[in-house]
């Protein structure tokens, strides 16, 4: 049994690690931090786990990085950007394994953080080492790494779509547009005037334009998969559900599709990019014949829903994505990627 600690659980993403761990096969939840509620039984903030025997005993603590390393081996950070590096550094030099589900180690190039997140990046030189945790990629650099970078919520709904495309050359890199569509959830637990429920009940707004701070990361994973620098359109929605995302990608295909015949040809290598993709991963599904992604199918689930169209009419390939903001977007990847570094079935807890 792996221990484990969760630094920030307090949150949506640490209360869905929460869930997620004290139900895990090979991991023991030996920690929770939370500066608001330090000193108070997890089972009197969250009472949906007071029934689960090992909450018993657990409590939440200060975030101390020295006692922290001696409880666990393995550290989740659900804390804002900026945050959870000045806990990831020490928690490294103790000898801790980092999963980490903020921005902070995502992005490559500390310009790029400045630029998005208006801010220098506060431990530039811990990049070089960290991972993207997005494991249908980068499974193999994940079974060795001490950092993982857990990805954003939007940016796994439109990476996993995407990337298998770009890598085939069957896409243009160019003129890429996502709308995305998501619950309340994913603005976090805080009480701010635009997420109260008057404000979001009964109410679908576009936010974030023309810069999403999330396009850093989507940019940078496309522009490796095409070798060379991609800009897409990104049009982030929030919407009046509690949880969950859905993603409409609109894509020109390299090869002309004009006419039934032509999509048809197309159509055909476009399925067995994505056969080839995730034919054999867990949590990626495609769908088939008339289905489409359906937030509902997703919701509690690590699984990120895939279906596509060709439009001989426009051109374009239409693809759309669903999955649990939470989950798949946030805690139930990151989880996912434990499992890897530690040798466990991947979809230990998951399932």
């Amino acid at each position: 049994m792996k221990k484990i600690a969760i630094v920030g659980a307090s949150g949506y993403s640490g209360e869905e690690l929460v869930r997620l761990l004290l139900s895990h096969p090979h991991v023991e939840l030996s920690a929770v931090t939370s500066r608001q509620y330090a000193g108070q039984p997890l089972a009197r903030i969250f009472p949906r786990f007071a029934h689960h025997p090992r909450t018993a005993t657990l409590c939440f603590s200060e975030p101390d990085v020295a006692q922290l390393a001696q409880q666990a081996e393995i550290v989740f950070l659900a804390l804002p950007h900026g945050v959870a590096a000045e806990y990831a550094r020490p928690l490294l030099q103790h000898g801790s394994i980092v999963i980490d589900l903020s921005a902070d180690f995502r992005l490559r190039d500390p310009a790029v953080y400045q630029e998005f997140y208006a801010h220098d990046h506060p431990a530039p030189e811990l990049l070089g080492q960290a991972v993207y945790g997005l494991p249908e990629f980068y499974r193999e650099q994940i079974r060795t790494a001490s950092l993982i970078a857990s990805p954003g919520c939007y940016p796994t709904g439109i990476l996993l779509p995407t990337l298998p495309l770009l890598k085939a050359g069957l896409i243009q890199p160019t003129g890429i547009i996502a709308n995305s569509l998501s619950g309340v959830s994913g603005a976090g637990r805080k009480a701010e005037l635009d997420y109260l429920f008057c404000e979001c009940n009964e109410s679908v707004r576009a936010y974030g334009l023309p810069k999403h701070r999330h396009l850093s990361e989507i940019e940078q994973e496309l522009s490796l998969a095409a070798g060379t620098a991609v800009t897409i359109q990104f049009t982030p929605h929030l919407i009046p559900v509690n949880r969950g995302i859905l993603t409409t990608l609109y894509l020109t295909p390299t090869t002309p599709c004009r006419n039934s015949a032509e999509a048809a040809a197309v159509g055909e290598k476009i399925a067995a990019a994505y056969r080839a993709a995730y034919a054999q991963e867990p949590f990626v599904r495609l769908l088939e014949g008339r289905a489409l992604p359906d937030t509902k199918n997703v919701t509690g689930t690590n699984v990120c829903e895939i279906a596509w169209r060709l439009d001989p009419r426009t051109g374009r390939l239409l693809v759309v994505s669903a999955e649990d903001n939470l989950v798949k977007g946030a805690s139930g990847q990151a989880v996912q990627s434990m499992n890897i570094r530690c040798g466990f079935p991947e979809t230990a807890g998951l399932m």
